[in-house]
């Protein structure tokens, strides 16, 4: 599912327009963006959590040439699906 096809269901769903519905996804993006980009987490209970996670710096190697490369720390994104999205995918009902 791509994101026009989300904007679809969700209007779908609320019952809104698709304007509308791309609206407050837009909105709802920038704010978890904005959230985790200063290092702080966004919970939604049942879905998941998103949070920063530090990268320690590590060697690699680059795999055209096979030499070692230095791969400096970095501070990535990191999802963590909730208990309800987890059972939902697994199948499972949920209790």
């Amino acid at each position: 599912m791509n994101k026009a096809e989300l904007i679809e269901v969700a209007a779908k769903e609320a019952g809104i327009s698709k304007a509308a519905a791309n609206k407050a996804l837009d909105a709802m993006l920038a704010a978890v963006v904005k959230a985790v980009s200063k290092a702080d987490s966004v919970t939604l209970v049942g879905f998941g959590t998103f949070k920063s996670a530090k990268r320690a710096a590590r060697t690699g190697k680059n795999p055209k040439t096979g030499d070692t490369i230095k791969i400096p720390a970095t501070t990535v994104p990191k999802f963590t699906a909730g208990a309800g999205f987890k059972a939902a995918v697994a199948g499972k009902k949920k209790k």
